[in-house]
């Protein structure tokens, strides 16, 4: 987005804490056009190409509009084999997930089309929400003991979640060198939920 915050590498992160292999801004041929696809995931039985909207205003809603750009971007991708794992293979799943919320009528169209929307609060089970919650994915945007400019240095050095701090601590000072209080840090990540 925006604000330099990676969000398809944060959705990429979710996936592989899931069990699966995942690989961000993947330029893929389809049916007819190439497309750049946010995030492709794989494991044994499932490819899935996921579309990754964020915004940083919490208040905007993916719309219909949004929902059949994307489906017909996944109609055309299905028209192809892809080579992941070692094996060519066809698109098992297609997602689009956002950190804010759908319409309606996005979500009604979906539903009608069985693609697989994931957005903060839907659906009401296995939102993202859920998920950072249950695999402790935290990015490392939402702390308070670091200044912005600290946490795009780190997101550019691909430190993205607060689990990547607190595994590895002299990432810290590696990366930001002094002036950063670690201990601060450290334990403003134990306080997660």
């Amino acid at each position: 987005g925006p604000s330099g915050f990676p969000f398809e590498d944060f959705v990429a992160e979710i996936l592989k804490a899931q069990g699966y292999e995942s690989l961000t801004r993947q330029v893929v041929l389809g049916g007819c056009v190439p497309h750049e696809v946010d995030v492709v995931a794989y494991n044994e039985k499932k490819l899935i190409m996921v579309e990754a909207k964020f915004h940083n205003e919490l208040g905007i809603k993916s719309d219909l509009k949004v929902v059949l750009y994307v489906k017909a971007r996944f109609d055309d991708l299905k028209e192809n084999v892809y080579n992941y794992g070692g094996k060519d293979r066809p698109v098992t799943d297609n997602w689009l997930i956002t950190n804010t919320k759908f319409s309606s009528t996005a979500i009604h169209y979906a539903e009608c089309k069985n693609m697989t929307l994931i957005g903060w609060n839907y659906p009401e089970k296995g939102n993202l929400q859920d998920m950072i919650e249950e695999e402790r994915l935290h990015p490392i945007t939402c702390l308070t003991a670091l200044s912005e400019d600290n946490k795009k240095t780190l997101l550019t050095n691909g430190v993205v979640l607060c689990s990547n701090i607190a595994s590895n601590p002299d990432i810290l000072k590696k990366v930001l060198g002094g002036g950063v209080d670690v201990e601060e840090v450290i334990n403003e990540i134990k306080e997660l939920k």
